[in-house]
């Protein structure tokens, strides 16, 4: 034992390098026990109460947490010391995360803790951005968030992009567990309004997915069906569709619209496209007319 001892008096330098790496691998080890702990902290307060909030937070106190060990391991050695200081106490520091702010990884960290503090939106939630990207909210990091689309796709949207868009969320519906969908359909302008109204309506009760979702004097009831807007070429009928979460959107979406389109059809109320009517003579000065789709 003596000798070890006296070995290491005399390779000074040797022995700052033992130490980092029995400092490094005990630090290794506490660091994953404490993630452990922490992630299992964790997930009972998600079981709890599955929010967005408490997710973000427990991203941010792992990040921290892996900086903290980092810099106990670098200052525990004389030999890595010097460097430690440059990283995290010299201008080097200061002038690398003024460079740092002005990348797209610091506005996704800005803009994560925006929407975990906000909450527009919550873990389980159906959301749909104004760009057509919808899907269920899986998971938030502190770069982007994760959305669950169609079958397993997951849709990576990063925060800075997500945050800067208006979004609609399905989800935030008075009768928890519900989830709705907002319907248009276009109707001839010289169809009977309150009969496509009717139509639509049954459609829709129809719909084994669909359910009560609007709150009422006597209770849940399905969503009127609204004529909304003088189109170009139709009339515009809208209405809300109420679902449980244990029901795929793209599912209800499709039976919907299936069902609506029958009814229509089925009950004489045209369904409108945009066409082209073009006229000209032929040579004997006859008027020919052609109509196309467009």
């Amino acid at each position: 034992m003596n000798e070890i001892v006296q070995f290491f008096r005399a390779h000074p330098t040797l022995w700052e390098w033992v130490k980092l790496v029995l400092v490094a691998a005990g630090t290794f080890i506490v660091l994953m026990i404490v993630l452990r702990l922490e992630r299992k902290a964790a997930k009972r307060l998600l079981q709890k109460k599955d929010n967005i909030h408490l997710l973000f937070v427990e991203k941010i106190t792992r990040f921290v947490l892996i900086i903290v060990a980092v810099q106990f391991v670098v200052f525990s050695s004389k030999v890595t010391q010097p460097f430690g200081k440059v990283l995290f106490q010299g201008t080097t520091v200061i002038a690398a995360i003024a460079g740092f702010a002005a990348q797209p990884v610091i506005a996704d960290l800005i803009c994560g803790l925006m929407l975990s503090s906000m909450r527009p939106f919550d873990m389980g939630d159906r959301i749909e951005m104004e760009d057509g990207t919808a899907g269920i909210v899986k998971d938030i990091t502190m770069r982007h968030v994760v959305l669950q689309g169609v079958d397993t796709m997951d849709i990576i949207v990063p925060n800075s992009k997500l945050n800067g868009m208006r979004i609609r969320n399905m989800s935030r519906s008075p009768i928890g567990g519900m989830r709705s969908i907002y319907f248009t359909f276009g109707v001839a302008y010289h169809t009977d309004v309150e009969k496509a109204i009717a139509v639509v309506r049954q459609a829709v009760e129809e719909c084994p997915y669909s359910v009560p979702g609007k709150p009422g004097p006597d209770g849940p009831d399905y969503a009127p069906v609204y004529f909304m807007d003088f189109e170009d070429s139709s009339l515009q009928l809208a209405t809300t569709v109420y679902y449980t979460a244990s029901h795929s959107t793209e599912m209800v979406k499709s039976d919907i619209n299936s069902r609506v389109k029958g009814a229509l059809e089925a009950a004489g109320i045209e369904i409108p496209y945009n066409y082209v009517n073009v006229v000209f003579s032929d040579r004997k000065g006859n008027r020919v007319e052609v109509r196309d789709k467009i």
